[in-house]
């Protein structure tokens, strides 16, 4: 049973999938001439953006980073909290166990997509990217967590939706559930917990007395 329920954001809280690809996408033919469909940009989900755009080829990181960001603005309209997510979080309100973010997003970022969707005031801690000069799939941003939060590692879950947030939960030695409802790659992740949906999480958490 766990108190500590860590959340990746982009595919496991917020479903922004479209917004970041078609921003990317537009990004590259915007500022390169470069159209690149979607299955070939899929593996930035889930990395830093600064991490995973010189896997494009990008040489302007900073540059590149921003405009991403205008343009993922752009499209945000076609963002959404996943079902059962708000149901979720207030189950775990109930129960008096700690909720908190790890994510690859900067702070800015966590705020311009937590805002508009009211989900500021359930997390208690938040890690972003430059919070820790390591990210995940290293186990560093974890670690911090578990640092700041002075959460049981024993009594800690994170839940995600990639193999990025797989190993990072696995190499901090705390434990990991996958978000089937946000996964689009279920290969290699050999997750202790496998979600269908977010309120299945309840049921594994200690209620607090």
């Amino acid at each position: 049973m766990y108190n500590s329920i860590i959340f990746d954001v982009d595919g496991t809280l917020i479903d922004t999938e479209e917004a970041v690809l078609r921003g990317l996408q537009t990004m590259l033919e915007t500022d390169y001439g470069r159209v690149v469909e979607r299955d070939r940009l899929t593996f930035v989900l889930g990395l830093p953006g600064k991490d995973s755009l010189p896997q494009l080829g990008i040489k302007d990181v900073e540059r590149a980073h921003d405009r991403w960001n205008h343009f993922i603005q752009e499209f945000f309209y076609t963002a959404k909290v996943f079902d059962g997510i708000n149901e979720l979080l207030e189950g775990l309100k109930l129960k008096k166990a700690t909720s908190g973010v790890v994510t690859s997003k900067t702070s800015q970022e966590v705020i311009d997509d937590f805002n508009p969707f009211g989900l500021t005031d359930y997390m208690a801690y938040t890690v972003c990217s430059s919070d820790t000069k390591k990210h995940k799939p290293n186990p560093e941003p974890l670690l911090k967590y578990l640092e700041i939060s002075g959460a049981d590692p024993k009594k800690s879950i994170y839940i995600g939706d990639t193999i990025y947030d797989y190993k990072c939960a696995r190499d901090a030695g705390i434990d990991f559930g996958l978000a089937l409802w946000g996964c689009i790659n279920q290969e290699n992740i050999d997750a202790k917990y496998k979600f269908e949906k977010p309120t299945d999480i309840l049921e594994f958490v200690l209620t607090e007395k």
